[in-house]
């Protein structure tokens, strides 16, 4: 089971093991991971679930999609590598992702 790794902005770490063909978003909500609301159940209409991709990770996740751009710009912590968790797939490929939280979603 390929693992994923949130870190919150004050650099609290949380390894978990995230389900392929599952969402980020739905591994941190599962395992109560803090600062991960996922109000809108992954149906990417909100933006509760922002999370900014480590750098090694921004090219193997790849980048946001229309839909998620539109969000990501009401997000007040938005960086270029931010993406929606709910919107990032997790598979074998993606085993060691590591993202960040940011600060206003704690």
């Amino acid at each position: 089971m390929p693992k994923v790794t949130f870190i919150e902005h004050d650099g609290t770490e949380h390894e978990i093991d995230a389900e392929s063909d599952r969402s980020v978003m739905q591994a941190a909500t599962d395992n109560l991971v803090p600062g991960i609301d996922g109000d809108c159940g992954g149906e990417c209409s909100c933006a509760t679930c922002h999370v900014i991709v480590s750098e090694e990770w921004t090219a193997k996740v790849g980048g946001p999609g229309d839909t998620e751009i539109s969000l990501l710009d009401l997000a007040p912590e938005r960086e270029e590598k931010s993406r929606l968790s709910c919107q990032i797939i997790m598979s074998d490929e993606f085993d060691g992702l590591v993202v960040h939280l940011p600060e206003f979603q704690m």
